[in-house]
């Protein structure tokens, strides 16, 4: 079996911290495509327009290993192509991404509420991963992991993409070790501390995680850390990683986190108030470090407003 060639560089920089779309040109076994505009058309012409796609072949947005790409040119199986999409409009998250650590192998972020960790769907330029990169002049910088984007706290980041792969391996094999902290209701009927298993499914296109019977595939261990005027600190541990687990645990316990705008019920689409943040904070990470077998701690410089 033949290994594809690897991809050259891309010709295009990053744009406002973000990379340009790499596009291959497949087969094509039916002969459908002429040209290179008749591709792009059928491919991105539902989701843009064909008039846009015109429009960005004019003004030379779509670029090849030798410069713009014209519409006219022989479609040819295999060729590489650039372009950055244009980006949605974003509301500004104001707030500040937060640098714990950093050295030449990875920055360890404090990523704000209301900031996505990285690019997707409607969050593109306002994420954690865009600003850091413009912010600390580090092109290549990649997540290891993801933090939901309502979700304060820890993001560790990695400088190198040849290194990402030791440090992804850490996260999956559950190899580091990660505490929560959230404001909840205090309610003293409910028995602390506990450990939570329940197999928790998120469908795509559907907002809130659910519990459904079956083997779990998620565990959470929460404790009451102090309470007052009706609400409680909490101390929590997830031993899984599932979509929301926290936040369906918390309210399977009949205790969801504040200002929650998916649990119990889904608050109606809206703009963003940045004066209620979902009260739940990533604030340690533990893990041995891959490449030089050292113990490594890092702790949220952020805080959550409630019971101390």
């Amino acid at each position: 079996m033949r290994r594809r060639a690897k991809a050259p560089v891309a010709p295009l920089p990053q744009r406002d911290g973000i990379d340009p779309v790499r596009l291959r040109l497949p087969e094509d076994p039916g002969g459908a495509w002429g040209t290179v505009r008749e591709h792009l058309i059928d491919r991105y012409g539902v989701a843009v327009g064909a008039g846009r796609v015109e429009e960005m072949l004019g003004e030379g947005r779509f670029v090849g290993v030798d410069g713009p790409v014209a519409g006219d040119d022989p479609y040819t199986v295999g060729r590489y192509l650039w372009f950055h999409r244009d980006f949605p409009v974003e509301e500004p998250v104001p707030f500040p991404v937060g640098v714990v650590y950093r050295d030449e192998r990875i920055v360890v972020a404090d990523k704000p509420h209301f900031l996505a960790t990285m690019p997707r769907g409607r969050h593109v330029t306002e994420t954690a991963l865009a600003r850091l990169r413009r912010e600390l002049g580090l092109a290549r910088l990649q997540p290891a992991h993801r933090l939901d984007r309502l979700t304060a706290g820890l993001v560790l980041c990695v400088v190198r993409p040849e290194d990402r792969g030791a440090y992804q391996t850490l996260f999956r094999d559950r190899l580091v070790r990660k505490e929560y902290e959230a404001v909840a209701p205090y309610e003293p009927g409910v028995e602390l501390p506990v450990t939570v298993r329940s197999r928790i499914e998120k469908e795509r296109g559907v907002m809130a995680a659910r519990e459904v019977p079956g083997e779990p595939n998620a565990e959470s261990r929460i404790e009451l850390v102090g309470h007052a005027g009706g609400l409680g600190r909490y101390r929590l541990v997830p031993v899984t990683g599932r979509t929301h687990q926290l936040r369906v645990h918390m309210n399977a316990l009949g205790l969801p986190i504040l200002d929650d705008p998916i649990y119990p019920e889904v608050r109606e689409d809206g703009p963003e108030d940045f004066r209620r943040p979902l009260r739940l904070l990533a604030r340690t990470l533990e893990f041995t470090d891959p490449f030089t077998g050292q113990e490594a701690r890092f702790e949220s410089r952020l805080a959550l407003s409630g019971p101390a």
